[in-house]
């Protein structure tokens, strides 16, 4: 993309990683639209928004809702281009999978559509997909490696009883969706699969990641399932990437983003001696199987296209456990 900064659409824009997105944005001096809820029952805080540095002049949010993807048309008209954040709200775990699916797979292409009717204008989307999109298939449990070739059979998926069925599975179904959809329509659409996202925020609600990243704080036993093998990216990282590969003319496809990963016990010991305020549970790790074989997975494609990862581990914990004593949250 050119270096002239022009006016982007972000959907989903109350959340953790949206919100964040449109604060770098503004920071880079893009002229921002992003789409809050609009179905009153899920109606979303926005004033953690209108607060950020040159929200009043370069920020406009208009209302918008995946289950009536038209509405997105009003946000997306004119922009240069779109980084599709948004995701159907999981207000219980066990909610329907096919209905979850149904709403982000017909909104997300009600989005892709807008962006081909917008005269082209919008030269690039950037969808956010997940890691999990690409782990969980037989040939990745047989071999321990996974990247960007790799997709989660969602049959194979169902059969391993891991948390968070609702969520992966229509990351997977939506994305696979989107490429096809692109394809199909000519339009330039970049995939970033970002793991376990942790850091500081400023949302004023409790990210949906951290149930996972401080599953062993928190005590979560179903939650640090996900953490036998736990993968990691600082918000900051994960946003940089969208807006790298946004603005980066080479890129194309999908993108894994993710930077460190460890054991459970591995992490148990960090936080251990990093964080002795948190008494981490041995019975919990124990608990918890280590994976005989691992699944490697590494952001190759996406640091051989330039980009650099900044953040560690620590930073990552340090900036989150921070805001959410702040907020009460722990």
């Amino acid at each position: 993309m050119d270096g002239e900064k022009k006016i982007v659409c972000v959907t989903g824009g109350a959340g953790f990683l949206a919100s964040w997105l449109i604060m770098r944005l503004l920071q880079l001096g893009y002229f921002v639209r992003t789409t809050t809820r609009s179905n009153p029952e899920h109606r979303e805080e926005t004033t953690h928004l209108t607060s950020l540095p040159g929200a009043s002049e370069r920020l406009q949010i208009f209302e918008a809702d995946l289950n009536e993807p038209e509405s997105f048309a009003p946000a997306i008209n004119g922009c240069t281009g779109v980084f599709h954040v948004a995701h159907p709200t999981i207000t219980d775990p066990n909610d329907p999978v096919d209905s979850v699916i149904k709403t982000s797979v017909e909104g997300t292409l009600g989005i892709l559509q807008a962006c081909v009717n917008s005269r082209h204008t919008v030269k690039r989307v950037v969808y956010t997909s997940s890691l999990s999109a690409v782990l969980f298939n037989k040939t990745s449990q047989y071999t321990g490696t996974a990247d960007e070739s790799s997709w989660t059979d969602m049959d194979f998926f169902a059969e391993q009883r891991i948390p968070g069925t609702t969520y992966f599975t229509a990351k997977t179904a939506t994305e696979r969706a989107a490429l096809l959809f692109a394809e199909e329509n000519g339009l330039d659409l970049v995939t970033v699969l970002p793991s376990v996202i942790l850091g500081p925020f400023f949302v004023p609600n409790f990210p949906f990641s951290f149930a996972t990243a401080l599953a062993l704080i928190t005590g979560d036993e179903e939650q640090c399932k996900l953490l036998s093998n736990a993968m990691f990216v600082h918000i900051d990282d994960a946003v940089s990437a969208h807006i790298f590969l946004f603005e980066s003319s080479d890129a194309k496809g999908r993108y894994i983003c993710s930077s460190h990963s460890c054991s459970i016990r591995d992490l148990a010991r960090f936080l251990s001696s990093k964080y002795p305020e948190y008494r981490i549970s041995q019975c919990l790790v124990n608990g918890i199987k280590e994976e005989e074989n691992p699944i490697r997975i590494c952001s190759k494609r996406l640091l051989d296209l330039g980009f650099e990862f900044k953040y560690g581990l620590e930073e990552m914990f340090d900036g989150a456990l921070r805001c959410c004593k702040e907020k009460g949250f722990l």
